[in-house]
């Protein structure tokens, strides 16, 4: 009997299924990774599109306190063409005595407080300390408190970069996710909103990595769910980020995305899953140091296929030669960062 179905959600998710990407890792040797790595990551960042034109950051500092031990400022720099960003920066006190840092790039995702949430210590509103607490995301505080530089932006569609959060400003919602708009946008251009924020988060780390209280020579990233898809792809992207941790966002497409529905314009690109699943993007980051954080109780990446992800990238990365350099952080608990590897990986790789 021919098979008849009616929903192209359904149609979607059968052809996902289906799917084998072209460059599935399947090398038996060190050679065969290294060959596979050379020929796909090009493949992989192609994908992003064009770039949005780089322009001085001219940076200026806005703001400078002491807080919690930490001296914490808030810049202004050029983004990129037309776009400026806001890069809050926490020091930890002893860089004051001539000492310079790691630095620690800190990303927050797909949530409603973005940048502050990370950054902060929480002493902000009740609707902000309890979604910190949730998902214990306030590591740009965190990691200050124990001795790294850490510095965090907005993504665009988010914090100050939210064209609904504008005081005053129009409702141009509509209903619709920005994220999606702005990846919509950005295609007609020829370029993705994933690509735009990435270039966004260089200039973050331009700013930062020329700071006299900063070791430009040490600087990792860490982020939690659309954020750890930002954390994998600057480390793609930026060969200054010397090692990862990617939060929340180990999955297969076709689970997450297809299935799930649970991503959105800030994370995908034209034809990349033609190409690549995720274990493959997180696996050509061999042979940096990567820490992967699994929530046993996600209900946003279930654990089921977050762990097959995981084997897959441990696949990789042992068929590479260096499989001592990846790490796994399985936690009890929901959508939220466990920390309890965190700073043993960072103090031995940074």
């Amino acid at each position: 009997m021919a098979f008849r179905n009616l929903s192209p959600q359904e149609m979607f998710i059968q052809l996902a299924r289906a799917h084998e990407p072209e460059a599935t890792f399947s090398a038996t040797s060190e050679a065969g990774f290294r060959e596979w790595k050379d020929k796909t990551l090009p493949r992989v960042t192609a994908t992003l599109g064009d770039l949005p034109p780089r322009v001085p950051l001219e940076p200026e500092l806005q703001a400078q306190w002491e807080e919690d031990g930490l001296i914490r400022q808030q810049w202004i720099i050029n983004a990129s063409a037309f776009i400026s960003a806001t890069v809050m920066v926490n020091i930890p006190r002893q860089a004051a005595s001539g000492e310079t840092l790691p630095a620690i790039f800190c990303l927050h995702g797909h949530g409603p407080f973005a940048r502050p949430a990370i950054m902060g210590s929480g002493v902000a509103g009740p609707e902000m300390r309890d979604f910190i607490a949730l998902q214990n995301c306030n590591f740009g505080y965190q990691m200050a408190q124990r001795g790294y530089v850490t510095y965090s932006i907005d993504w665009i569609g988010f914090g100050e970069r939210n064209d609904n959060a504008k005081p005053n400003h129009r409702n141009t919602d509509h209903g619709r996710d920005w994220c999606n708009l702005y990846y919509l946008h950005a295609t007609m251009l020829g370029m993705t909103s994933l690509g735009i924020n990435i270039v966004h988060g260089m200039a973050a780390t331009d700013l930062v990595a020329g700071l006299p209280e900063v070791d430009a020579d040490r600087i990792g990233v860490m982020g939690i769910s659309g954020g750890g898809t930002m954390s994998l792809w600057m480390s793609l992207c930026d060969e200054r980020i010397k090692a990862t941790e990617i939060i929340c966002y180990s999955d297969l497409w076709a689970a997450f995305g297809f299935r799930d529905i649970n991503y959105c314009g800030m994370q995908v690109a034209p034809g990349l899953y033609k190409l690549v699943d995720v274990p493959d993007l997180q696996g050509l980051l061999a042979p940096r140091p990567l820490l992967i954080d699994i929530a046993t109780e996600d209900d946003c990446f279930l654990i089921d296929t977050a762990m097959a992800c995981y084997r897959r990238v441990e696949h990789i990365y042992e068929t590479a030669g260096f499989r001592d350099r990846l790490e796994l952080d399985l936690h009890p608990g929901g959508h939220s960062w466990g920390d309890n590897r965190t700073t043993a990986f960072f103090q031995k790789y940074l």
